[in-house]
């Protein structure tokens, strides 16, 4: 592609496309990086520039962006079944397959497996499910869900209030009623002075079950969480944490949902970050790398006692009023399928765990930097936060998008990392080999040396 080729591309985008997350009175100036092909954790634009992809997209492309056996999967089942829906008991192969194949996955016994099409969609069917059964089990009163400040659950009307990012919420009327915010779990920034992640722990814990008391704990019907709290920031909790939590959820009969959509199948080095950290969810919610972000698919998985309480209502209503066209669809899901055979036959777990300690090592290696605060991390997942004066905590002015100038200056070496505020996230697609961990992280150390230049 030459430069005449992406004038048109950028004056066409401009003209016709609305893009999500993006300032849309400043993109017109801007413009749009317009990215044309993929090879393996590389993607290029339409001018000939190639970028090492460390954000896998959005958090999703785990194979990397040129899988062949995906491609394959997808394009024999387009010439199969290249769709069908799952209303009023119909299926398809592909979709009893997965179904099957994510409850032997799963990290605690779950029965049954409802399919939707993003992350957001699945959080907001699960906000659904929790409405619903409580109705059946007569309790139609226990219908508020509690999720975390800084969290990120998705964007529908439901999903985007169960958020607590404040441009999710900011004049779109959000978040709606019923749902409710506590504290995240960040020690570095929320912690008392003097206070142990242990006591911090216990701290939120208690600031939990205060909440659950002050609404009444018969109106508390769930509790969502990441494990690992993506897009608010790569926000690994204290070691304690969960488990403190779900002793209060128990002591007032509280469900648990594990949004599992960044974390699910192996970014935490296990297939399942819930495995990591100790969640036994009632509710499981996964999508992004279920098929590598190849086709949009995502998954509910619940346990058996939110099923049998569902089927049981949907019996004397008729029906279970819940789904969508491209629940189930036989492609994706073909593509979902595939995607969990190349976790099993390449060993992406084994080597995901061989290689966290280098990943780790290489957002550690940037803690003492002069504008660094805290570097975070667990898996092949990890972040570094700015601050103008870390050792007083003094963050930058938001005027100067400290975060976003280093993600420019990063993308100017050929790397794609993503600004969430000041924190800057790597998540690589699991792919990546040890040689190119080190590519990543030259690079952007290059863009680091930049960084601190301009703000000296």
């Amino acid at each position: 592609m030459n430069a005449s080729t992406h004038a048109e591309h950028a004056a066409n985008d401009i003209a016709a496309h609305l893009h999500p997350f993006t300032n849309l009175a400043t993109h017109p100036q801007v413009g749009p990086l317009v990215i044309q092909r993929g090879d393996g954790i590389f993607v290029e634009d339409d001018q000939g520039r190639r970028y090492l992809e460390a954000m896998s997209g959005l958090w999703c492309a785990s194979l990397g962006f040129s899988n062949a056996r995906l491609a394959k999967a997808g394009s024999e089942a387009l010439h199969g079944l290249p769709y069908y829906h799952t209303f009023n008991g119909r299926s398809n192969p592909a979709a009893i397959a997965l179904a099957e194949k994510l409850l032997a996955l799963a990290p605690v016994p779950m029965s049954k497996v409802f399919f939707a099409n993003s992350g957001s969609e699945a959080n907001d069917s699960a906000v659904k499910l929790v409405w619903y059964y409580h109705n059946a089990i007569g309790k139609p009163e226990k219908k508020k869900i509690i999720a975390r400040r800084n969290a990120y659950h998705g964007v529908t009307v439901a999903a985007a209030s169960l958020s607590g990012l404040a441009p999710n919420h900011r004049d779109f009327d959000l978040p709606i009623d019923r749902i409710l915010h506590v504290d995240c779990p960040h020690h570095f920034r929320y912690a008392e002075a003097g206070e142990s992640e242990e006591d911090f722990a216990t701290r939120l814990a208690a600031a939990l079950e205060q909440r659950i008391l002050d609404e009444g704990p018969g109106t508390v019907g769930a509790f969502i969480a990441e494990p690992v709290m993506g897009a608010g920031g790569v926000l690994v909790p204290p070691a304690t944490y969960f488990d403190k939590v779900q002793k209060v959820l128990a002591k007032y009969e509280v469900l648990l949902i594990a949004d599992e959509v960044i974390c699910g199948f192996g970014r935490t080095a296990q297939m399942f970050g819930s495995a990591t950290f100790g969640l036994r969810p009632d509710i499981l919610t996964a999508a992004k790398a279920l098929s590598s972000g190849y086709v949009p698919i995502s998954a509910v998985m619940v346990n058996e006692k939110v099923h049998a309480a569902v089927a049981a209502n949907s019996g004397k209503i008729g029906t279970f009023g819940h789904g969508f066209t491209y629940s189930g669809h036989p492609v994706a899901c073909a593509i979902a399928l595939e995607t969990l055979k190349v976790y099993e036959d390449e060993n992406i777990l084994a080597h995901v765990q061989s290689l966290v300690p280098q990943f780790q090592q290489g957002v550690q290696a940037h803690a003492a930097r002069r504008y660094v605060g805290e570097v975070r991390g667990v898996g092949l997942i990890g972040a570094i936060e700015l601050y103008a004066d870390p050792a007083r905590r003094t963050p930058f002015d938001p005027a100067q998008k400290a975060g976003a100038r280093l993600a420019e200056l990063a993308l100017a070496q050929g790397l794609i990392v993503r600004a969430m505020g000041d924190s800057v996230a790597f998540c690589p697609p699991l792919i990546i080999t040890a040689e190119q961990i080190d590519d990543m992280f030259a690079r952007f150390g290059r863009a680091m040396a930049i960084f601190e230049e301009s703000f000296a």
